[in-house]
């Protein structure tokens, strides 16, 4: 539960009792554990990204907890919605008393003498810097800095007289009446656009350029899914909870099709993809080509929009989008290699993450540092050659929350076996009497090739050449691989 709730910037520290006093997993007793949270409150993203519009990009039957149903009919859920679910969810199952807010790990060291971790943390609350030590450690930070966000230097941007705001330090940004340039073409950016120009909203800027350099495959999905209701209605056999898991089952199935007709069938994908914004930009005189990117459809991640609410604001006078290459920034906004120029007064570098591991905690073994970006991850969970320590990935082609929940499955499996036959340690290895693992070069979390990501390579674990040391994107197969499969193996090694 403590890495599950706060798998984007929280620290999940597993301290364990000794044998005689500790109850099986399994009797639904919970071992002594501690959540370190850098932050003043949970929610990770939830809490950090405060950008007009800010919602999730999947939907929230997946995106929500398998054990908790998500009761809303909005399936792309607004940020403030999912903050106020992580919230109700960790009070319901009283994790809120485990976590320390404002305590930041800062090195995380094995020592094998004592075979046990020593976490130096910093108490932002009072300066102080103390040390807790535990048996198992449940890195649940997620993959970015929160401190943060990625922004290339423009040339000339020093001369624009203008703001300029990244989406993840947005704060009391008044563009009401303002002319605003959005740089990229992801998510965030597709967001902000249409929520900028709502004439129903307490702000609404004057006109708002999306400026993009290369196009993003869109794909408009309906706002709202009523089935729930319908499934769980007043004449129907199935509870709240039984509707929610078959229709959570239908979204994922879902997403893993079209995944897989993108990854098999990528020109019929395309085909698909192109028609539906060729459908939604009808007569509108907007360019179907602002959304036909050159490579294949899931090589970067799709964007989903509710209810067409990016192109309905393209077709107003307020929002446009521009594909151009930034030359210079000037005084009052910014030239473009095409020698046209963009007048701003608000300039949003919506232009992606800044990625990292641990939170950017330091990780040693005996006092020897350990490059996390050279080791692979045992089933996308557990690190190479550490022991004793889990880190959570979630997917990057469906719901992440998917994905931890099943890591997190399998954490509470992997504690109830050594608990059972009394182990104290267990460290993944790439090799056996038998095999050894490859490194395969220049791959991390799959095939997704997203700017974020490459730039990245150095940092995030890398992938092996053979199950189960690469990162599969398939919630089928890992569902086996995580909930089922047995625990003990030859990559296993376990001591007492």
């Amino acid at each position: 539960m403590a890495c599950h709730l706060q798998q984007q910037s929280g620290r999940g520290l597993f301290r364990r009792s000794s044998p005689k006093k500790r109850k099986s997993i399994k009797q639904n007793t919970i071992q002594r554990f501690l959540v370190l949270e850098k932050r003043a409150d949970l929610g990770g993203t939830w809490d950090l990204f405060n950008y007009p519009g800010v919602r999730s990009d999947s939907d929230a039957l997946t995106f929500g907890y398998g054990f908790r149903p998500w009761l809303s009919h909005k399936m792309l859920a607004k940020g403030v919605d999912i903050k106020s679910y992580i919230a109700d969810t960790a009070r319901e199952f009283k994790v809120t008393e485990h976590i320390r807010y404002q305590h930041e790990m800062q090195q995380l060291s094995w020592s094998s003498a004592t075979q046990q971790w020593t976490a130096m943390i910093k108490n932002h609350n009072n300066g102080e810097v103390l040390t807790l030590t535990a048996n198992f450690v449940v890195g649940a930070t997620g993959y970015y800095d929160y401190d943060t966000g990625y922004k290339p230097h423009f040339e000339g941007e020093e001369q624009f007289k203008g703001n300029i705001v990244h989406p993840q330090h947005w704060k009391n940004v008044a563009y009401d009446d303002k002319k605003v340039v959005v740089i990229g073409s992801g998510a965030t950016a597709m967001t902000l656009l249409p929520a900028l120009v709502d004439e129903s909203s307490e702000q609404c800027a004057r006109h708002v350029t999306m400026l993009q350099r290369s196009p993003t495959y869109v794909a408009s999905v309906p706002g709202d899914d009523y089935a729930l209701d319908w499934l769980s209605g007043k004449f129907s056999p199935l509870s709240k909870r039984q509707a929610y898991s078959l229709l959570r089952t239908r979204n994922v199935m879902f997403q893993q099709g079209v995944y897989q007709l993108a990854t098999h069938a990528p020109k019929v994908m395309k085909a698909f993809l192109n028609h539906g914004v060729k459908k939604n930009l009808k007569g509108s005189g907007v360019d179907v080509g602002h959304f036909a990117p050159s490579y294949n459809p899931w090589d970067e991640r799709l964007c989903a929009v509710p209810d067409s609410d990016l192109f309905l604001a393209l077709q107003g006078k307020r929002a446009e989008v521009v594909t151009d290459k930034i030359s210079h920034f000037t005084e009052t906004g910014i030239a473009l290699v095409s020698g046209k120029h963009i007048e701003a007064d608000i300039i949003v570098t919506a232009t992606g993450l800044k990625l990292q591991m641990l939170g950017g905690a330091a990780l040693y073994i005996d006092g020897q540092q350990v490059d996390v970006g050279a080791r692979m991850t045992y089933k996308a969970v557990l690190l190479e050659g550490v022991p004793n320590i889990a880190l959570m990935f979630g997917y990057t082609n469906a719901s992440w929350t998917l994905k931890i929940d099943l890591a997190c499955q399998y954490v509470v499996r992997l504690l109830d076996y050594m608990d059972k036959h009394n182990y104290k340690t267990v460290c993944s290895q790439a090799q056996t009497e038998q095999e050894q693992v490859q490194v395969r070069p220049d791959t991390v979390l799959g095939a997704l090739s997203a700017g974020y990501v490459s730039r990245a390579k150095d940092e995030l674990p890398k992938q092996g050449d053979r199950y189960p040391w690469y990162v599969t994107h398939n919630y089928v197969s890992d569902r086996i691989m995580l909930k089922y499969r047995k625990i003990k193996d030859d990559w296993l090694h376990f001591s007492r």
